[in-house]
């Protein structure tokens, strides 16, 4: 790429305002591509967010879920451990 003094050597005023206009022409596109990519990244986080929160909230759900099962089979279990107990105590009898 050659340096920015020695670009515009040997043109005339009217061809160096034509090429900044390419330029600016140019880089206002860009601009351009640049924002419409943004507002598309933009959906796409807002998205995730509510996925992300509706996963939270299932999330929780299974946690309470799971943790009434724990309790659940710690009862049975507690059932189970005493019917276990009367049982022995009536054989041994």
């Amino acid at each position: 790429m050659r340096s920015g003094r020695h670009r515009f050597v040997g043109m005339t005023i009217d061809e160096r305002l034509g090429r900044l206009a390419e330029h600016h022409e140019a880089l206002t596109q860009s601009v351009e591509l640049l924002t419409s990519d943004l507002r598309d990244l933009q959906g796409v986080v807002r998205e995730l967010a509510r996925q992300h929160g509706g996963l939270a909230r299932r999330n929780e759900k299974l946690e309470s879920l799971v943790t009434d099962i724990a309790e659940g089979t710690a009862r049975l279990l507690h059932v189970v451990q005493a019917h276990e107990h009367r049982i022995s105590g009536n054989q041994s009898q």
